[in-house]
């Protein structure tokens, strides 16, 4: 019986405590710091249970819980006196998991996995290899056309990709990739290729 009587106070302490929060988020928005930490500490518990419940791990839960206080204080000039605040928190939570749901999924399809590391940056060919040769004649370029270059057939970027990429038009990166293809011909031919 004494455990139905505690559930029964903790009950009423509770609806109590939900009539105070629109008070609690208006005096927030008037700037008041001990209404922001009565919110915060009534709050919390029931935000972090919300956000762990989409499976993520505790540091991503931490994560989405404090970018959702961030999105709660951006926006606190929004809430609506009349209007339940409990609502009007839990549509900020829910976005800011479903916005994390969506990074979390764009950055998985970008995502390659590869049986095998990619050779180390600072990996540099032989003196005598192809590559070498090839890599001494790139670096002779100035650098927009060597990223040009790099872009369009290294990394295998279309036209319109690489414009995008270094904020030009088409016909820029047609142009630099002319004249370093015309500089390149030029270093071959000097060197007897």
């Amino acid at each position: 019986m004494p455990e139905l009587a505690l559930s029964i106070v903790m009950e009423r302490e509770q609806r109590e405590g939900e009539r105070d929060l629109p008070a609690l988020m208006v005096r927030y928005q008037q700037g008041d710091p001990d209404a922001v930490a009565e919110l915060i500490r009534w709050l919390s518990p029931y935000l972090v249970r919300y956000l762990a419940g989409s499976g993520m791990v505790r540091s991503e839960v931490e994560d989405l819980y404090q970018e959702c206080w961030i999105r709660i204080h951006r926006a606190r000039h929004t809430y609506r006196p009349t209007e339940p605040l409990l609502p009007w928190i839990f549509a900020i939570a829910r976005h800011t998991r479903l916005d994390a749901y969506r990074r979390r999924r764009r950055r998985e399809s970008r995502e390659i996995l590869v049986s095998e590391p990619p050779e180390p940056a600072g990996h540099r060919p032989a003196p005598g290899d192809q590559n070498y040769r090839l890599d001494r004649f790139l670096a002779q370029l100035p650098q927009s056309q060597r990223e040009v270059i790099f872009m369009l057939k290294v990394s295998g970027m279309s036209l319109e990709e690489v414009a995008r990429a270094t904020a030009s038009t088409v016909g820029a990166v047609k142009q630099k990739a002319h004249r370093a293809y015309a500089a390149l011909r030029r270093m071959l031919e000097k060197e007897g290729f």
